[in-house]
């Protein structure tokens, strides 16, 4: 008998244990909270499915005419938004020119023509949907002279044609840094004009295709020196468990501050499919308060914090009196209360 037949000295090659699904590491883990294994959500990324037959019908009424970035995105809130007959528009298509490492929208250097009819399918799901407060977004549209603005702004008008008493937020692409267009927009004066910073600036490179941070802190400034009218807010919002420190957070928001930024809007990254990042952080809900009180403390109005808040989440509660143009003939202005309440956390 050979020796090798009885026992094999032949090196062997230790492989680590890999994390389930890739996920970081469950805080809960090892504490009197925990509730599930390690690689699993921590219990406050579960939630309960949404209960009745709504869903269906904000289905139907979205129909195959519209997008929704709620769908595109594979938001984790649909359920929960639809079951309460809203979501938040995609204009544009629904193939975007640029591949940024965490939004799953479908990528295209040449998507489909603009659709003329938008304005109307969009005017009239707001409608049959009741919403007195919508939120309508795009894909980035570089193919475009004007990255989608002059578009962007027939469909409002035809919204607020068919929906006179509906408030609109918007939240954009950076047109590329084109400052015609940027006040293409301003000149329609959408109640809240939101553009999301995304992260801090050291993920910036990494975490977007073509948007840098200073370009984006470029174009909230120019929203918040060239708005048209006072009641305007600038909005914008980013993720957190990127891999990010507590100090460049800070920082950001600072920054936002800086820009003249009203409302920040901060949420929990969730990797939407294999090819997007990873997530590299669960953040605790107590973090996400630190978050919240350092922006009050140096001065945002508002911000939004919690696991599942993104730029859209419960914007219809947003608590605030929008004074409008004057009257023809009246030299007092208008207060619009879009009867919304204060965003909650998740």
């Amino acid at each position: 008998m050979e020796k090798k037949e009885l026992f094999d000295n032949s090196p062997k090659v230790i492989k680590k244990k890999k994390k389930r699904n890739g996920l970081p590491e469950n805080p809960e883990q090892g504490t009197s909270l925990e509730v599930v294994n390690l690689g699993h959500f921590p219990s406050w990324l579960h939630r309960k499915l949404p209960k009745g037959n709504v869903l269906k019908k904000t289905e139907n009424v979205l129909g195959r005419h519209l997008h929704t970035v709620c769908e595109e995105a594979k938001c984790p809130n649909l359920l929960e938004c639809y079951s309460k007959k809203t979501a938040t528009f995609l204009l544009m298509g629904n193939v975007c020119t640029r591949a940024c490492g965490f939004c799953d929208i479908d990528f295209s250097e040449n998507p489909s023509a603009l659709d003329s009819n938008e304005g109307t399918n969009v005017a009239s799901a707001i409608k049959a949907l009741g919403l007195k407060h919508v939120v309508i977004t795009m894909v980035t549209r570089d193919d475009v002279p004007d990255g989608g603005a002059r578009h962007l702004v027939e469909v409002i008008k035809k919204v607020r044609q068919e929906n006179p008493d509906v408030s609109v937020e918007i939240l954009t692409s950076d047109f590329c840094g084109n400052e015609e267009a940027w006040n293409t927009v301003l000149d329609i004066k959408p109640e809240i004009f939101n553009y999301n910073i995304e992260t801090v600036r050291e993920l910036t490179p990494k975490v977007r295709h073509k948007a840098t941070y200073d370009l984006t802190l470029k174009m909230l400034r120019f929203l918040k020196d060239n708005k048209r009218s006072d009641y305007m807010l600038i909005k914008s919002g980013m993720m957190v468990g990127l891999g990010e420190n507590d100090e460049q957070v800070k920082n950001t928001i600072e920054d936002l501050k800086n820009a003249g930024v009203d409302i920040i809007t901060i949420g929990q990254y969730l990797q939407a499919s294999h090819r997007k990042l990873r997530v590299k952080s669960f953040i605790t809900p107590a973090q996400f308060k630190d978050y919240e009180n350092f922006g009050h403390e140096i001065g945002i109005p508002h911000m939004y914090c919690g696991p599942f808040v993104r730029s859209s989440y419960n914007a219809d509660r947003i608590k605030h009196s929008f004074i409008l143009a004057p009257e023809e003939g009246s030299s007092e202005p208008l207060t619009r209360d879009c009867d919304l309440e204060t965003l909650k956390n998740a």
